[in-house]
Parts: structure tokens; sequence; C-alpha cells
């Protein structure tokens, strides 16, 4: 990125938490800080631009000039029919960069190509019956090489990294998710962010894979995104995100907001946790109860579930009633403006999921608490994989989260 700056001017209208600033070797402090401005609003022309950063015209006008000259940005339509000279927004450009996306679930490997705004170029995906750290790599290294050919030679140098969403502490489930304890167990000694790193010509970057499908939400979801939200994510254990002023939160250990571990009622007056009615692993046990062949169907595509219609109903009876316990739980204690429910579901299901959960939240007694909103993701079975990739990009193009606008 460039590196001059120039002069601004005050702007009492410019939101605080996106203010840009002219001091000498901020510069791409404020590259980031448009990017980040047009990606969570969408194409604006520079006055606006400079208008709601407190930036200078000048300013605005020289950055946004280097990064269209780097392909980060490009011109769209003219709006005329105003006074004075047609106005020119400016957007992403998809060829900007590219990323990869590897999600590590207990049953499936997923690894996506996405470019700058977040299309889905190519993907590759592999059910097993538990993860492994030697298969892992030999999955993601075949696999990067398999989706760098949907690049041109021009296109290729711009692959900016790639992330990964793993489930932390993979080792303490290998009887929950059937594996030998002695295979599972080897992902305590490996340190896969490192061995890919050391294959690869591009950083590589990890994190929790429920915090990763949160973070896919925050940067490429389209439904409301209030300042403050948690997220659920349905995969084969349910697992949670926490968004705070607009800015992913990971806690100490960066496994903030687990909700899957949330106590729950039961019959008899004895206690569950989330896990143990909210997780697919739980309708994965009933399907094969009711001696249905197709579980391993389960894992390849969720568009695709032609499942016992019963078992999938009282499936979405106890998991809703699980998500309203853990929903009202975590409003005691984080005063979210909403709650997302999403996962590796279709999207039918998603929606009578939330649908039951707000139907299962009017009969809890929450006095003294108001409960937030209830919505359905918008990203769906993709969102681990799209979160990780999130991470390099973020890491590379992006200001920190809280810096986004929350205004209109």
């Amino acid at each position: 990125m460039t590196t001059s700056d120039g002069d601004s001017k005050p702007n009492r209208e410019a939101v605080a938490s996106v203010r840009g600033s002219n001091q000498s070797g901020l510069r791409a402090h404020n590259e980031r800080l448009i990017l980040s401005l047009l990606r969570n609003k969408g194409p604006m022309p520079k006055a606006e631009i400079a208008r709601v950063t407190g930036l200078s015209a000048q300013s605005v006008s020289v950055i946004m000039r280097g990064l269209e000259q780097e392909g980060l940005l490009e011109r769209g339509e003219a709006i005329r029919g105003k006074v004075g000279q047609p106005s020119v927004p400016m957007r992403l450009s998809p060829n900007g960069a590219y990323f990869f996306g590897l999600k590590i679930g207990r049953r499936s490997i997923d690894l996506l190509l996405v470019d700058f705004i977040g299309n889905v170029l190519g993907r590759t995906h592999l059910a097993h019956a538990y993860p492994t750290p030697g298969e892992v790599i030999r999955f993601a290294l075949s696999s990067v090489q398999e989706l760098r050919k949907k690049l041109s030679p021009e296109q290729a140098p711009r692959i900016a990294g790639l992330g990964i969403a793993i489930p932390f502490r993979l080792w303490d489930w290998a009887v929950s998710i059937g594996a030998p304890a002695e295979e599972i167990r080897e992902w305590q000694n490996r340190d896969i962010q490192q061995e890919l790193s050391e294959a690869l010509d591009f950083p590589v970057y990890l994190q929790n894979d429920a915090t990763a499908a949160c973070g896919a939400e925050l940067i490429f979801g389209t439904g409301p995104k209030p300042p403050d939200f948690l997220h659920f994510f349905i995969g084969y254990f349910v697992g949670g995100g926490l968004v705070l002023n607009g800015r992913l939160f990971v806690g100490r250990t960066g496994n903030a907001a687990a909700l899957g571990s949330l106590p729950i009622p039961a019959l008899g007056g004895a206690h569950l946790q989330l896990v143990d009615v909210a997780s697919l692993s739980v309708l994965e046990g009933m399907l094969a109860d009711q001696g249905a062949a197709a579980v391993s169907a389960l894992w390849d595509n969720p568009k695709e579930w032609n499942f016992n219609g019963e078992v999938v109903d009282r499936w979405i009876r106890d998991a809703s009633a699980g998500l309203a316990y853990a929903i009202a739980a975590s409003a005691c204690v984080v005063d979210c403006d909403a709650v997302l429910i999403d996962g590796w579901i279709p999207d039918d299901i998603r929606g009578r999921l939330v649908s039951q959960t707000k139907a299962a939240l009017r009969h809890l007694d929450v006095s003294g608490i108001e409960l937030p909103r209830v919505y359905p993701g918008t990203i769906g079975p993709d969102g681990r994989a799209l979160g990780a990739a999130g991470q390099p990009l973020s890491n590379r193009y992006l200001v920190d989260l809280n810096a986004m606008l929350n205004t209109g």
C-alpha cells in the first residue's frame, strides 16, 4: 500500500468509532478504514466517504486512487440527476485478493477459495469418521493445489492467506465422536498452523470453529447486524460466538461464548448441556436408532437431506427448547440486541428451529431481563469455512471490527 497522506478538515458529523487519522504514518490505517467502510456499507462516492470518516476530500481521493491502482477497488456506475458533476460510487473489487478457508470438523473437512467480497470460487469436501492431523494436512495441501488452478497467472499472486477453523481441544472429544483416543491425541502434539505455514507460500491463521462462524456473519453476513449479538452455530456439536460493539470477542483463550457447554434442565430434575440436545450428533444418533442407512448423508450436503420427518421434528423440538434456555441464561449475563442461529442445516430446518425457539422463549419466566430478538443466520453451512477465509482478509485489509459503522 502507498504511504503518503494529505490534510484533513474536522467533521463533527463523523462517527467517532470510524474516524480516520491524517497524522503522518497512519495512511495504512486509513486505507483499511475505507475498505472496511465499503465492505460494511456497500458502494459509496468519495465525498460521502470523506464526510463519514472525517478525512479531507484530498486525502480520500489520494487513498482511493491508490487502492484502485492496486486492484482492491473499482468504479461503479455514475449517479446522475443531481446538481453538479455526477458522483461515482467506489466498491470493492472481487479480484482484489483471494483467500482460502479450511474448516476442520468432527465428521467432515471443507476448503473454500473465496474472492475479496466473499464469493465462493471453488470448494473441496471430505467426509470422515474423525479427523487426524495427517489426514487434514494432506487434504489441505492437495486442495490448495487443486483450487489454485481456478485462478489465472495474474490472479494467483493475490492469494492473501489461509484461515483454519477448528474445534479447540479436539482430544477431549474422542469418546463422543467415536474415535480411537491414541489417534485423536495426536492433536495435542501437532501444530497444524505451523506445519501448513511451512508448506505454503502465504500466511496461515487459526481460530475456534464456532467463533469463525460468528466472524463470517460479521464480515460477510447480509442480515441484521446490531453492534452486540450472540451467534449459535449447529454443527456436530453446537457452538457459539459473541460480538460486542461490532467486534468479534474471542476472550482470554480464544474460546469465548462456548455456548454448547451451557447447562439446561432435563426431565426428572436432571441437567444436561446444550450440546446434548441441540447438536447434529444427537440427530445422527436418532437417525441411527431408526435404522437410517444413509446417516453419512448428514455430513455430505445439507441441501440434499432426505430424512425421516418425524425424527427431524423431534430433534427440532428438543433443540429449540434447549436453545431457548441457553438464550435466556445468556441474556442474564450479556445484554445483547440479537441472537442469530445458523448451522450445517438446510434453510427450511433453520427457519423452523428459529421459529420454535422463539415460541419456547415465550413460555419461559424471564422476569427482570429483556430478551434479545432471534433471527436466522445468513451464511448457512459454509459459516465455519467462510469465517476461516475471513481471518486473512481481516488481518490484511480491515481495521479492527469495532471501527465498523453502526449507523443507518
